[in-house]
């Protein structure tokens, strides 16, 4: 991946995209709070108090959402901050491949799978950039506002890992993978959970992390580093198990390097799986 790391790396630091910085909270900006509410006694607090002490000492912009269906618990920090997607978005790529090919009354193609899987297991740009170009600015667009995920805005020119996302529209995908609903067949989302429970090891950090065991986990993490606010370095997840059925986005810029983002997340991760399982 350190290559696919290095080419994407140039090719984003040689275009013209400043203009998704002005999204961004400034730094001088008081710094949010997280807020959590929960129809299980006390864990609101918790969870609120745990959170905010794990990111207590945590140089760059965190920002987090954790829904949990079955104790109807919601904690969110920055929820509708932009940042740059990186490979996160290759959830939403595949999202949009199967909600057309479902409109279309059609399986995916032998090749179409090959590029979904590599995309999903190992995150593989060049599929990605394959599919990207496939489904054009329109399908995709027409998956996001199918989807309610009225916050997040496609990269241009191709440059899909340049796609503004927030906390609150990565949350919306996450639900729709995990119960059933109108936009994705359950047979589509039986398949983007089968494929983000299928990543290589060497890419399941972030969310999963102090997962209990007996817990199911889908996840798919992104990392970028730019010239401004360092590296971008996301982690989305879904888990299920324990009675607990929930899912946690954490995205963040301004890390110094991609194991100090990686660091960043698995600490808010761990004290949500440890809450949830006390609960």
């Amino acid at each position: 991946m350190t290559h696919a790391i290095s080419r994407r790396a140039r090719w984003v630091a040689g275009g013209a995209l400043v203009a998704c910085v002005a999204a961004v909270t400034p730094a001088s900006a008081a710094a949010p709070a997280v807020t959590c509410t929960s129809a299980k006694a006390g864990l609101a607090a918790k969870l609120k108090k745990d959170i905010t002490n794990s990111l207590a000492n945590r140089k760059g912009t965190i920002a987090v959402g954790l829904y949990d269906r079955t104790t109807n618990t919601t904690c969110t920090l920055r929820s509708s901050s932009a940042y740059d997607s990186a490979s996160v978005v290759k959830v939403t790529v595949l999202a949009t491949l199967l909600w057309d090919a479902k409109k279309h009354n059609r399986f995916l193609t032998a090749t179409e799978t090959k590029l979904a899987e590599a995309m999903i297991t190992k995150s593989d740009n060049d599929s990605t950039s394959k599919l990207w170009r496939q489904l054009g600015m329109t399908k995709i667009k027409g998956f996001l506002t199918a989807a309610k995920m009225t916050q997040t805005k496609p990269g241009a020119d191709g440059y899909w890992g340049l796609t503004q996302i927030t906390v609150t529209d990565e949350q919306k995908l996450l639900k729709l993978v995990t119960a059933k609903n109108a936009v994705l067949s359950d047979n589509s989302r039986a398949y983007i959970l089968k494929l983000m429970g299928k990543v290589v090891s060497s890419q399941r950090w972030g969310t999963p992390s102090g997962v209990p065991s007996g817990v199911s986990v889908a996840v798919k993490n992104g990392w970028l580093s730019r010239s401004t606010h360092g590296w971008r370095v996301h982690s989305v997840g879904a888990f299920k198990g324990g009675g607990h059925d929930y899912m946690i986005t954490v995205l963040t810029h301004g890390n110094s390097t991609m194991n100090y983002g990686i660091a960043t997340i698995q600490g808010v991760a761990k004290v949500i799986h440890k809450d949830l399982k006390a609960s």
